[in-house]
């Protein structure tokens, strides 16, 4: 689910060979294993119980250097294109909200062009508060944006 949410997500403005380099180092079941080993947690979306998976979540501890104390990072959200629009991204923000109790902020990043997305994450509270530097097989995108949600602020209504 994961290379292929990435691959999907990234095919237009990625080459070809550094997507493909990049989902096999980083979304490979020893990559997430690794992940939840490490406390991280992680959510599935099926449309319907026992379904295909259409996409998941990863929350951990942050990796950021805007990182303060109680921050928890949502590290990956993603849903297969024909699946956004209809309520599910929301309602998957809000259960990687409700994972972090006792946190008072939720950081991402984002790649600066990606305008979907950061148009999803401004509507549900996010507001930049720095870059970062994402790499992508030879890519090298400084232009990462570094999100923040104040975890006090209400949920989304889904």
């Amino acid at each position: 689910m994961g290379a292929a949410t990435f691959l999907e997500t990234y095919a237009r403005s990625i080459p070809g060979r550094d997507l493909v380099s990049h989902a096999a180092q980083h979304h490979t079941a020893d990559a997430y294993r690794t992940l939840i080993e490490g406390g991280a947690r992680a959510w599935l979306v099926e449309v319907q119980p026992g379904g295909a998976p259409v996409g998941y979540a990863v929350g951990c501890e942050p990796g950021f250097e805007q990182v303060r104390p109680g921050d928890w990072e949502l590290k990956r959200i993603y849903l297969l294109s024909r699946f956004h629009g209809i309520g599910i991204a929301p309602a998957l923000l809000d259960t990687v909200i409700a994972a972090a109790p006792g946190r008072s902020r939720l950081l991402l990043g984002v790649k600066a062009d990606n305008h979907r997305a950061l148009s999803f994450y401004r509507k549900h509270g996010f507001v930049a508060v720095g870059t970062r530097s994402f790499h992508v097989g030879t890519q090298n995108f400084d232009d990462d944006l570094v999100l923040a949600r104040d975890l006090t602020l209400p949920t989304s209504e889904s």
